[in-house]
């Protein structure tokens, strides 16, 4: 299955500066190790931010530099995937690099903690005091409870797959949420879907039960 979610111009674009906080750039990081046409896409701001930036160098004005950056590759579109450059899932480890070696290993290796329900995450450490990180074990065929945010979140599929309305979000595939998004992500039936996920807030959930244990299961 190709990834039909993919990350950003202002996520992609904010990678490349390096000016990303480390649990968003592991999530990018994480994307575009499963994802060729986002690693076309940074190659090319990349190459753009490259000449610009040395331009600015000369002129000593880099901030304005930086801005028409982001103006000159707002509207870059990269070609279609071709069927042969399709993301598929490595033959030996489910989860990608750099994400692999931030938790010690694969599938596995993992020791999860439980949410209840059948869910169950791993909290991922990480330096920067922006983000969350951490890894999502949703039972096929389950909700996650109805909620909002305070702020963004990411959330990249690692294995199995979840519906949020009309849309699936399969392996390497990548959701974008804020404040403005009411929804109730579904693992879809057969396989338990492992996300990873990156917050700057608490969720708001619309249930007061899971309020309550908000706090105690720190999501």
């Amino acid at each position: 299955m190709s990834i039909k979610h993919h990350i950003s111009d202002d996520f992609l674009i904010d990678y490349a500066s390096g000016s990303l906080a480390e649990g968003w750039s592991l999530a990018v990081a994480s994307h575009l190790a499963l994802c060729p046409e986002c690693r076309r896409r940074l190659a090319i701001m990349e190459g753009a931010a490259g000449a610009l930036l040395d331009k600015a160098e000369q002129n000593g004005s880099e901030d304005q530099a930086w801005s028409r950056f982001k103006a000159r590759t707002a509207d870059i579109r990269v070609e279609e995937v071709k069927p042969g450059q399709a993301a598929s899932r490595p033959a030996t480890a489910v989860l990608p690099e750099p994400l692999r070696s931030y938790v010690g290993g694969d599938l596995a290796d993992l020791k999860w903690r439980a949410l209840g329900r059948g869910a169950y995450q791993i909290l991922i450490d990480t330096k920067d005091k922006e983000t969350q990180v951490r890894l999502l074990r949703i039972p096929a065929g389950k909700p996650v409870p109805e909620h909002t945010h305070e702020g963004r979140e990411l959330t990249l599929v690692l294995a199995g797959s979840f519906r949020d309305g009309d849309d699936l979000f399969a392996r390497g595939d990548l959701e974008e949420a804020d404040g403005d998004l009411l929804h109730t992500p579904t693992a879809t039936e057969g396989e338990d879907c492992i996300c990873l996920a990156v917050t700057e807030a608490p969720l708001k959930f619309s249930s007061w039960i899971v309020r309550l244990v908000q706090p105690i299961l720190k999501i």
